[in-house]
């Protein structure tokens, strides 16, 4: 199976090389959490988890282009929120950048993440589409003439 790994320049660098951002797996793109971070790691939107939620998708707009690839790909979506009073709001938000045909999705509410400060973080995968084949050149579609065959 053929893997590549994938950090692209406009998201944050993992700290220490620690994890990748986005691996292709044959067909399968998987996307690390991505939480909102600049590329200096400075966290953005503190304490507003809308504007921390447009920021993590806009990450993983990112990765998605990386590998060539756009928001309609998306075949499953995990979302860690802090505290079960912010789902509205993501919800809301949720609803105005999802493609027209989302993905699968969990939610899940926790205590914290790991980057302080952080309301919210995406995990995602996407699929690549299949390959387009040449179409085979096909005999030509027309009456062929028979012709009678005599004597014999």
């Amino acid at each position: 199976m053929n893997v590549k790994h994938l950090n692209p320049e406009g998201l944050f660098a993992p700290p220490g090389g620690m994890y990748s951002h986005a691996v292709r797996a044959g067909e399968h793109l998987y996307i690390s959490g991505q939480v909102a971070r600049d590329l200096a790691g400075k966290l953005v939107g503190e304490n507003d988890v809308v504007a921390q939620y447009r920021y993590v998708w806009g990450c993983l707009g990112i990765a998605l282009a990386a590998a060539g690839l756009g928001f309609e790909h998306l075949v499953k979506t995990t979302t860690y929120v802090v505290g079960e009073a912010n789902i509205p709001a993501i919800r809301a938000v949720r609803k105005e950048l999802a493609p027209p045909k989302p993905p699968t999705s969990t939610m899940l509410v926790v205590p914290a993440l790991a980057i302080p400060g952080a309301l919210v973080e995406v995990d995602a995968i996407a699929i690549f589409p299949p390959a387009r084949r040449p179409r085979p050149k096909s005999r030509p579609r027309g009456r062929i003439a028979r012709t009678k065959r005599r004597g014999g």
